[in-house]
Order: C-alpha cells, then structure tokens, then sequence
C-alpha cells in the first residue's frame, strides 16, 4: 500500500502532516479514498459533477462557418451548456476528412463568440496542445490518445479542464490510471468520457459500458459523462442510450448534432439533426430532474 499527503502546512518553518489516507487502489488521487466529495469541473460558469448535469454538443467535424455557427446557435438555444467539434481529426483511414485544424479552431472561435458557447475539441499531440491551448476550453483526448502519456502529462500541466474519453479496449482500471497521469501533474479539473469499448458485436459501433458510470463513481470522485453518439455509431440508438445514461448517474452527456448529417464529412451516421437534438433534450431534463441532476 502506498500512502497519499491529503493536506499539509508549513508552521514554523516546519512541515506538518495532518491526515495520512492509505490508498489500496493503483489510481491514487483520482481514487475517492484521496478525495470522498464528488469533484466539480467548471467552466465560464458552467458545471459538470456533483450533482451538477451538462450536455455536450455539436457536428463531429467543424466543416464551414455557417455550419459550425447555426449547429452552435440550435443547440443553445435546445439546452446545450458546451459546444463539440473536431478541427484536428483522428480517422481510422488515412484518406478520409482529417479536420480543418487552424482554420476549424477558428471557426470554433466564431461559434463561441455568437453564442458564448464553451469549446470542447480533440487534440491529438503534444505540439498541437502548446500551439493551440489558449483556443480550447476543454481540451479532448480521445480514445486513440488514452495511453499517449507525453500528451496525458502535457494536459496535466496546463491547468486546463480536460475531457478524457476512454480507449477503445480499455478496462477501467486503466482508464482511471490515465485520469492519474493528468492529475499527478497538478491539473485537477479532469471529466471522464465512457464511448464505448470494442467487443464481438457488430449490430452497434462499438458497446456502450453503461455499468461504468456506477463503478467508476464507487471507486473515483472524477465526473462521468456518456457519448452515446460513438458508442453506438447510429443516430436510431442515441437518444434510448442517452436517457439509460442520465438514469444510471451520468453527470452528462455527449452528444453528436449536424444540421445536415447525410452530407457530413465525418460520422454522419450517428448524427441528430437540431430538431432531433431538441426532443431528447426535452426528455434529458425530465429524467435529470427526476434522478436530482441540476441542469
């Protein structure tokens, strides 16, 4: 067993230990023996945790500014408290769309101005994280960066609210043990994203874990949102996904809209248009209201 200093001062020029926790879990500060009360991550004064619900929304892909900018304006006014969008693209395929990346943030930036919207964008490097940082407010590691640990301990060290999605075939014991390379750096304002993990069926994208939100929060205090939109990779199955979510404990969800999505560049698939969007939300908020989520 390792031990882990929750809180110490400095009194006359001498260091005083005033609470020792042993921690049996691998994950130390990310585990809820460090830290018992639910962590709150907040942005522009918009919460996520303990107790706190927020959606996340928007197109896989910011394609253009008219796009970008009538999704963002839908969304809040449907309920959304944070604005998605890809600039930088991880794609299976090397020959598929791969972002607009400088001219996306950009664009983002727009969307942002007209609706006051938070950004939340993916990052796939620990060059691109330096260049652009000041752009993001909630920096993305997708599920193919899980384990890129230079980029893990480079988040850490911004002090920048970071959304950490699970890998594809990790277990959850790994994925709370990535959340700890962000934090041991000093960045505290860590969300956890379940996608979705790779198994033998076929009928959806991948398998949406709903049993993590429960197990995650019994053994860590980090937030938990859901992307069902990844998880099932078809747009039919998203909004049954969604609700289970909120009613099993999520503090929130991710969830793919374009205005457009049958000419999408990315993820079409698993897109709901804004009036789609709108009824779910509808539906969130009554769930959330129902399981003590302030939206």
């Amino acid at each position: 067993m390792v031990s882990a200093i929750q809180r110490a001062t400095d009194r006359s020029e001498q260091e005083i230990i005033e609470l020792i926790s042993r921690i049996k879990e691998p994950f130390k500060m990310a585990s809820r023996a460090f830290k018992g009360v639910d962590s709150v991550v907040t942005v522009d004064g918009r919460s996520i945790g303990n107790g706190h619900f927020a959606v996340i929304a928007g197109p896989c892909s910011v394609e253009s500014h008219s796009q970008i900018v009538d999704i963002a304006k839908s969304i809040d006014v449907s309920g959304a408290k944070f604005l998605r969008g890809g600039a930088f693209k991880p794609r299976t395929s090397p020959y598929d769309f791969q972002g607009l990346k400088s001219e996306g943030l950009e664009l983002l930036r727009a969307a942002k101005k007209a609706t006051g919207l938070p950004i939340v964008t993916e990052v796939m490097s620990v060059r691109t994280l330096e260049e652009h940082a000041d752009d993001i407010d909630v920096i993305q590691i997708g599920a193919r960066n899980m384990q890129n640990f230079d980029l893990l301990k480079a988040a850490g060290q911004l002090r920048k609210p970071v959304l950490l999605k699970r890998g594809m075939s990790a277990t959850i014991e790994e994925f709370l043990m990535a959340s700890e390379y962000i934090l041991s750096e000093g960045n505290h304002q860590v969300i956890l994203c379940e996608r979705g993990i790779r198994t033998f069926e076929k009928y959806t994208r991948n398998t949406l874990d709903l049993s993590a939100i429960p197990v995650i929060k019994r053994y860590s205090h980090l937030p938990v949102v859901i992307d069902p939109s990844h998880a099932t990779g078809d747009s039919r199955y998203v909004e049954s996904m969604a609700l289970a979510a909120v009613a099993a404990g999520a503090d929130g969800l991710m969830i793919e809209v374009h205005n457009n999505p049958e000419k999408a560049l990315s993820d079409g698939k698993q897109s709901l248009t804004p009036g789609a969007f709108n009824e779910l939300m509808k539906k969130v908020e009554k769930i959330a209201e129902i399981t003590g989520k302030i939206l």
